[in-house]
C-alpha cells in the first residue's frame, strides 16, 4: 500500500472529522471514530497529529482557510469599497450554502468547547482566528479600493464576524438564500460607511 504524504493524511482525517461531527456531534468524534470514518489506522492519526486537540485546531483552520480563500479571490483592484465588501461577503455566503455541514461543525465546536471545562480556550482561539482573518480581508479590501478605515480595523473585523455569524446561523436554520443575500446588502452598505472614500470619488 502506498504511504500517504503527511499533508494528504491530515486532509483525509480532517474531512472525516467534519463528517463525523456533522452527523453525530463533537462528543462522538473520538480518534477511533475519525480514523474509522477515514478508513485509516489509529497509528495513521498519530503520524498526522500529536493530539486530538491539535486535530480540532487544524479542522478550524482548514475550514477558515477555505472560507477566506473564496473571499480573497473575489477582490477586484479598483472596485469601490462597498462593492468590494459585498463581493467578499457573497463569496463567503456561497461557501456556506455549498458546505452547510462545515458551518454546522464550526458552530457546534464553539458551543461544545464553551460547555466543556478545560476546553473554553479553544472557543476563544476559534474566534481570534475569525477576527484575524476578517482583519486581513478588510485591509486587503481597503488597499484594492484605495480607501482607509475611519475606526480601528479590529473593531470593523468584529462587526464583520458578528454579521457573518448571524447570516450563517439564520441560513442553517431556514435555508433562505434570498434573505441572506438581502441582509448582506445591508451589511455591505453599513460597513462601507466606516471607510474614508478616496478623493477621486468625491469630486
Amino acid at each position: 500500500m502506498t504511504r500517504l504524504p503527511a499533508s494528504e493524511r491530515r486532509a483525509l482525517l480532517i474531512s472525516a472529522a467534519l463528517r463525523v461531527i456533522d452527523a453525530r456531534g463533537v462528543h462522538a468524534a473520538s480518534t477511533r471514530a475519525i480514523v474509522a470514518e477515514a478508513g485509516m489506522s489509529l497509528a495513521s492519526f498519530h503520524y498526522a497529529f500529536r493530539s486530538h486537540e491539535e486535530m480540532m485546531r487544524s479542522l478550524v483552520e482548514w475550514v477558515l482557510e477555505a472560507e477566506s480563500s473564496a473571499a480573497f479571490a473575489s477582490l477586484v483592484p479598483g472596485a469601490d469599497i462597498r462593492d468590494t465588501l459585498r463581493d467578499a461577503l457573497q463569496a463567503f455566503f456561497e461557501y456556506v450554502v455549498a458546505e452547510p455541514g462545515h458551518e454546522r461543525v464550526m458552530q457546534e465546536l464553539v458551543q461544545y468547547c464553551l460547555r466543556t471545562p478545560g476546553l473554553e480556550h479553544l472557543a476563544r482561539e476559534q474566534y481570534e482566528r475569525y477576527y484575524a482573518s476578517a482583519e486581513q480581508l478588510l485591509a486587503a479590501g481597503a488597499t484594492v479600493s484605495g480607501t482607509a478605515w475611519r475606526i480601528p480595523l479590529p473593531d470593523v473585523a468584529r462587526l464583520v464576524v458578528a454579521a457573518t455569524d448571524g447570516v450563517t446561523l439564520a441560513y442553517l436554520a431556514n435555508s433562505d438564500i434570498a434573505a441572506g443575500e438581502r441582509v448582506l446588502d445591508f451589511v455591505a452598505d453599513a460597513i462601507a460607511e466606516l471607510a474614508l472614500q478616496p478623493v477621486s470619488s468625491t469630486r
